[in-house]
């Protein structure tokens, strides 16, 4: 049986929640609906799920809490999709910040939110367009660190692993498929995203700045991404493939 993708409605708008949910069965999704972060953790500790719509603003434990709270625990790879009822940037922001991994204003367009979480979930199940990869998995080395393909974590020298989110993960693909190469933020954009989703050009500022955060990099100093003034970034250690993982 072809697998039907499974999305977890987390607000607390009764009728937003009804409307959404009953949307997307209509067009060919497998639904859920919980009025907040308490409902949620329950569904998720019995319930696998393709992707979350989180609403940011829900009395008790808001949407950016429970955002960073899913991107620290089992659910770290679970696609977030947030919805945010002001069109203010620092809400986005702070989403983008927390591990979301895209955004929504309200009021929407439920054709726009369907259109967002297949993007979302396109991208979260195939590598960035126009890179170049191999089938198998791979461990990439570069400075102290590995990248394991196949798992898509961290190992530095002494093998502890380190997490990574999906956008982090298609963006340190991106560098070390493109090494001492310089990147501007439309390169970048369209290597990771693909430009499916209408994301700011500092979404990337704030991943390469998670990014650097992972791999210890100093920021006013750093080894491995360095920015360059009016381009862009650029990746600036050599890389080496050790072999297939398969």
């Amino acid at each position: 049986m072809d697998h039907v993708d499974h999305i977890l409605i987390v607000d607390d708008d009764r009728e937003i929640r009804e409307l959404v949910g009953n949307y997307l069965k209509k067009n060919g999704l497998r639904t859920t609906v919980v009025a907040d972060g308490r409902q949620m953790r329950a569904f998720l500790e019995t319930t696998p799920v393709d992707l979350i719509v989180l609403d940011i603003m829900m009395p008790g434990d808001d949407g950016l809490l429970l955002c960073r709270e899913l991107r620290a625990g089992k659910h770290k790879a679970t696609p977030v999709l947030m919805l945010t009822a002001r069109n203010d940037e620092t809400d986005r922001i702070l989403g983008l910040e927390m591990g979301a991994d895209d955004y929504l204003v309200k009021p929407f367009a439920a054709r726009e939110l369907l259109a967002r979480i297949n993007a979302v979930l396109r991208r979260t199940r195939m590598l960035p367009p126009n890179l170049v990869v191999s089938e198998a998995g791979r461990l990439l080395a570069f400075g102290r660190w590995r990248l394991d393909t196949s798992a898509r974590h961290l190992l530095d020298n002494d093998g502890t692993m380190v997490a990574l989110s999906g956008a982090e993960y298609r963006l340190l693909r991106v560098f070390l498929d493109h090494p001492q190469r310089v990147l501007n933020r439309d390169q970048l954009l369209n290597l990771t995203q693909g430009r499916d989703a209408d994301l700011f050009d500092r979404s990337i500022d704030l991943l390469v700045s998670r990014l650097r955060q992972r791999l210890l990099d100093d920021a006013r100093e750093p080894a491995y991404i360095k920015t360059v003034r009016s381009e862009g970034y650029v990746f600036s250690l050599p890389v080496e493939i050790l072999g297939d993982q398969s």
